[in-house]
């Protein structure tokens, strides 16, 4: 199995509504052949990170490079100064940031992304923007119209800092928040779960900044439910705008069980804008892995099509 390598770029600075010039993490994994006309970026969900794509990197490296990105507050990753920054705009920011470096390193390749959860948002942002240039696009169970129910479910855990006596009990942990991800073998557990952990003073610690969660719970936590619906509400519509000037040919995967993208968006996103793909996973809920052959099987017959 190829491994990847761990590189910084410098991103934010006193120009940019990023804030402060930091550091963004990324994975490498190179082309199997020496040309490589096409690079894939992946970027993960919420609390997750960049190594949750090694096993897709593994297949996608026999024609493309692969990179993964550990979004700001996650991973190897700095963290924000202002928590209020953890939002779409400064993700899509960075990441805008990271495909012009790849283009000035290869100023003709081809780029593709996948995107999971918030980093399928992400992919949206960008992807509606024609100078972005992505080629294809895959958005992993999130669409323009993200459930009420399904947020309230992430806050219940995001941000709570926990720390565990041993690694198997901080493993043990992240699988029973993460039974949305479908079945998995112990071993896969481990492999999902170690990258996300970080011993320190005898204890397991999860790998991001607690503070992410700041703008989730701005506005889950509010007492007027209906006013903190209107404002999710206004979000949509931005989303769809963004998603009706997508032209990317887009892939949409979702998890059967899905409680953050419902069937109706799902329908809706192959009869608009770019008219995704849509490939459903029995017994996954949010979201899929991309870890089972089949889910692997689905993105790279996607980017590999003629």
């Amino acid at each position: 199995m190829q491994a990847p390598q761990l590189q910084h770029l410098a991103v934010g600075g006193a120009a940019a509504a990023t804030g402060a010039p930091r550091r963004l993490a990324y994975w490498d994994w190179p082309c199997q052949v020496a040309d490589h006309p096409s690079v894939v970026v992946c970027v993960h969900g919420l609390s997750r990170q960049g190594l949750d794509f090694n096993n897709l990197a593994q297949v996608l490296t026999q024609r493309s490079r692969v990179i993964s990105v550990d979004v700001a507050g996650r991973g190897h990753s700095d963290w924000l100064a202002d928590p209020m920054g953890y939002q779409i705009a400064t993700y899509a920011a960075d990441i805008a940031t990271l495909l012009m470096h790849l283009r000035t390193e290869t100023p003709d390749v081809q780029v593709d992304w996948v995107g999971t959860s918030m980093g399928g948002l992400i992919g949206m942002a960008l992807a509606a923007q024609p100078q972005m240039a992505l080629r294809r696009l895959v958005l992993n169970d999130v669409g323009p119209v993200i459930q009420w129910e399904a947020l309230l479910r992430i806050g219940a855990y995001l941000g709570l800092n926990p720390s565990f006596d041993s690694e198997q009990a901080a493993v043990d942990y992240l699988a029973s928040i993460s039974a949305g991800f479908g079945p998995h073998t112990p071993e896969q557990w481990r492999a999902l779960s170690l990258p996300l952990l970080r011993q320190r003073d005898g204890r397991w610690w999860l790998h991001y900044d607690p503070a992410i969660a700041t703008p989730f719970k701005v506005m889950t936590a509010t007492t007027d439910e209906a006013a903190a619906r209107q404002i999710v509400q206004a979000g949509e519509t931005a989303l769809w705008d963004l998603y009706d000037a997508i032209q990317a040919p887009t892939l949409l995967l979702r998890g059967a069980q899905s409680d953050l993208l419902t069937p109706k968006t799902a329908q809706h996103m192959t009869q608009r804008g770019p008219k995704a793909r849509l490939v459903t996973f029995d017994g996954v809920g949010h979201a899929p892995t991309l870890v089972a052959e089949d889910q692997i099987a689905a993105v790279r017959d996607f980017l590999w099509a003629t």
